[in-house]
């Protein structure tokens, strides 16, 4: 690494940091896009790259989350350890695909998010959790798919686990980003391995960023926990939109 690569990488992780703790996210999925414009990377090689950055982000962010909406480790320690069982077959598939296909899917994928957020933002009454219709034994099925995602785009997993806490399980958005989370450690983990073993990651940048966005991530689940939870999904909705513009540029 250079050092202007390492002057440029440190203020972005921190800005990655931060946004990745307002919206429980590690800051992955807006990293991907910036390391293939900002430094010419291909798909693979952004998306492991961010990986890097975010397991020491989202050991952070779920330590404060958990600190201020305290929930069973138990829980989490559920749907993180179901990930793992989806996460490994996801990863191997994305780094046998054509990055610019794996590329153009993770476009759709996030404009796919980014409406159905943007109704969640628009629905009158919507500032607290609706009442849960699914009962707890099901919380590994919600680790389940977020492996999938965690695997195939290296991000997602919290993203579509938070929904999915929310409207199924009764769980408010703050705490079920915390516990979408716990979910994304030990997949990206598994990912970051099957990454790596495959030549998709560049270390010493990764390493830069994490440093970055660990100074960071702690005031940006402070200002989560201060905005309306109307707000915080619409500004979630905004990000994703965001992401997949720079994805398709």
């Amino acid at each position: 690494m250079t050092l202007s690569s390492a002057a440029l990488a440190l203020p972005l992780g921190g800005a990655l940091g931060y946004v990745g703790g307002l919206l429980g996210i590690g800051g992955g999925i807006i990293a991907i896009p910036v390391l293939v414009l900002l430094f010419g990377m291909d798909q693979q090689l952004a998306q492991g790259t961010a990986l890097v950055m975010m397991v020491p982000n989202v050991l952070l962010g779920f330590w404060r989350y958990r600190q201020r909406n305290p929930f069973p480790l138990r829980t989490a320690a559920t749907i993180g350890l179901a990930s793992v069982f989806s996460t490994y077959p996801a990863a191997r598939l994305a780094v046998a695909l054509d990055a610019a296909t794996l590329k153009a899917v993770f476009a759709v994928f996030l404009i796919g998010l980014a409406g159905y957020f943007i109704h969640l933002s628009r629905r009158r009454g919507g500032e607290g959790a609706p009442a849960a219709a699914w009962p707890e034994r099901y919380l590994p099925a919600v680790g389940v798919v977020g492996g999938l995602f965690a695997g195939f785009f290296s991000v997602g997993a919290g993203i579509v686990a938070a929904p999915i806490l929310v409207r199924g399980f009764g769980k408010r958005q703050a705490v079920a980003q915390g516990l979408a989370l716990a979910l994304v450690v030990p997949g990206a983990l598994v990912a970051l391995a099957t990454y790596g073993r495959a030549g998709h990651v560049d270390w010493s940048l990764g390493l830069v960023l994490a440093l970055g966005g660990v100074v960071t991530i702690s005031r940006g689940v402070a200002l989560a926990h201060r905005l309306p939870e109307r707000k915080l999904k619409a500004l979630f909705a905004g990000m994703l939109l965001l992401t997949a513009g720079l994805m398709l540029r």
